[in-house]
């Protein structure tokens, strides 16, 4: 699995970033893109919108579609909290995630996406 190796690439950065070297732009960028993805692909549907840019967004959770301007549900994040999500180091309601919209903490139901 493609994302699974992406993700275990920066792994020990996303853990501890003191400790370890930051990674190069495209191997965040990949694990950040193929993991977002993933969860679009577990949690099929448009009612809440997952940022974590600079490096993607992708909407998921079944219900209401939303169609233009700002959505009503929204999950944002910093890359590095997105990955510690993604692993599973972290909680969505614990961390520094950003929520908005009374939905967007269904994605808590989808994550962590797999354990590293």
């Amino acid at each position: 699995m493609a994302a699974r190796t992406a993700v275990a690439a920066v792994a020990s950065w996303a853990r501890d970033p003191e400790a370890h070297p930051r990674p190069s732009r495209a191997d965040v960028a990949a694990a950040v893109r193929l993991s977002i993805e993933l969860l679009a692909q577990d949690a099929p549907g448009q009612s809440v919108e997952v940022r974590v840019p600079p490096f993607a967004a992708v909407q998921c959770i079944a219900g209401p579609v939303h169609r233009r301007g700002t959505p009503p549900n929204v999950v944002q994040c910093d890359p590095i909290t997105w990955l510690r999500l993604a692993m599973g180091d972290v909680e969505l309601g614990s961390s520094s995630a950003d929520l908005s919209g009374t939905r967007a903490g269904e994605v808590a139901h989808y994550l962590p996406l797999f354990k590293t």
